[in-house]
């Protein structure tokens, strides 16, 4: 896993840097786990954008990743490492011993070959799937629940990792890749280790083209636009953006939209130094 960079021979190669896929041990996806995935624009069925600046982008077929590890107490190989379009991260194929084949993330230190398990007594090495009960403080994770049973929701980007700071009967204190700490119900999963793929970001894009084949169209700044279109359009001469609105007049960058007062006390610590 590392960085190649690119020779410039181009201006859009001068400052473009892509991944080695050093790491990766096999180039074709497991077909009975993948499946096609239905492209729309980010248009609605009247045909209208219902979501801005997507569209375009190269032909993908989805993974079907197992977030739940709900295969209690039965070991799997790691049988190979894998390149996901649809993730930053990079995925693992396990065998497991009763014949079933699935696709986890795959974490820092796991390698083909190794065997991995979703059990209480598992060992904390990297790939092994626990209840947050079951795990020593300090154990570095990733894949977590925050409902038991709903599959893992918290730290599955690449590089990614969380940390259980504390244990209770019925709540764990877990340290967000944030930097909140947050209490997450002592029954839910978690997978130990960080996520692979941590060159990620440090990756340069070099070219708007490379952001096209990613299925992300042009983005135009609100200040650019005319004053029918956004609230920072117009104007004579160049201004400054005042405050910053969105396209429908909603304040941005920086203004909180978080109101959730029923999962305001899972929150110990905010990411905010306020």
């Amino acid at each position: 896993m590392g960085i190649k960079i690119y020779k410039p021979r181009s201006p859009g190669r001068r400052n473009m840097s892509g991944h080695d896929f050093s790491e990766l041990t096999k180039t074709s996806p497991e077909k009975s786990l993948t499946a096609p995935i239905r492209r729309t624009g980010a248009r609605n069925n009247f045909g209208r954008i219902t979501i801005r600046h997507q569209g375009g982008g190269h032909k993908r077929r989805f993974r079907k990743i197992d977030f739940l590890r709900n295969k209690i107490d039965i070991p799997a190989t790691v049988a190979s490492i894998e390149y996901d379009p649809n993730r930053t991260s990079r995925i693992a194929l396990l065998n497991y011993v009763d014949g079933e084949k699935t696709y986890i993330l795959a974490p820092v230190g796991l390698s083909v070959g190794d065997i991995v398990i979703s059990s209480a007594k598992a060992d904390i090495k990297p790939g092994n799937s626990k209840l947050l009960k079951e795990m020593p403080t300090g154990t570095v994770i990733h894949n977590i629940e925050l409902r038991p049973g709903k599959g893992a929701q918290i730290s599955r980007g690449a590089g990614s990792s969380a940390e259980l700071v504390a244990k209770g009967d019925q709540y764990c204190q877990v340290k967000m890749p944030s930097g909140e700490v947050r209490q997450v119900l002592s029954v839910c999963r978690a997978t130990v280790g960080q996520v692979g793929n941590t060159d990620n970001e440090n990756i340069k894009v070099g070219k708007a083209g490379r952001t096209r084949w990613k299925g992300v169209r042009p983005t135009v700044r609100g200040m650019c636009q005319n004053p029918i279109d956004h609230p920072g359009g117009g104007g004579e001469g160049r201004g400054k953006g005042h405050h910053p609105m969105t396209p429908w007049g909603k304040p941005c960058k920086g203004h909180k939209t978080r109101h959730n007062k029923r999962t305001d006390r899972m929150i110990i610590k905010r990411r905010s130094k306020k």
